[in-house]
C-alpha cells in the first residue's frame, strides 16, 4: 500500500511539474553546461591527444575530412569531406590538395582560407 502511495505521489508530482510548462518551455541563449571527468590542458584538438580533450570537442570544429559512420573503416571509401570538398594527390604521391568549401566562416566572422590549414 505504501508503495502505491509512493508511486501515485511520485507520478503528481511529474504532472504537477509537466502541467505547468516549466519543463516545456524552451528559450534561446544561455549557457550549456556539460559535466566532464577531467580538465584538459587545452581545448586544442591540434595539441592533444585524450579523449578528456578531443571527445568534447569533436562537436565544436569541423574536419577537413570525417569517417563516414555507415561504412567500415578499413578502406579509403570511409573517409568522407567536411570542410574539404574532395582531395587529390600528385602523381609522385607525396603531394596532397585539399580544395575548401567556400563560404565556410570563422566564429568572429572572418574566412577560413587555405592559411588556417597549410601545413608544410
Amino acid at each position: 500500500m505504501k508503495r502505491d502511495l509512493r508511486a501515485l505521489a511520485a507520478v503528481g508530482t511529474l504532472l504537477l511539474a509537466f502541467s505547468t510548462g516549466a519543463a516545456s518551455a524552451q528559450k534561446s541563449g544561455g549557457i550549456l553546461r556539460v559535466p566532464w571527468f577531467d580538465s584538459p590542458a587545452s581545448m586544442s584538438m591540434l595539441e592533444e591527444s585524450t579523449v578528456a580533450t578531443n571527445r568534447p570537442m569533436m562537436g565544436v570544429f569541423n574536419n577537413l575530412v570525417l569517417f563516414d559512420q555507415h561504412v567500415a573503416q578499413n578502406s579509403p571509401k570511409s573517409i568522407v569531406p567536411d570542410l574539404a570538398t574532395r582531395w587529390l594527390w600528385n602523381e609522385e604521391g607525396t603531394e596532397l590538395t585539399l580544395p575548401l568549401r567556400q563560404g565556410v566562416k570563422w566564429h568572429d566572422g572572418k574566412p577560413f582560407t587555405a592559411n588556417d590549414v597549410k601545413c608544410t
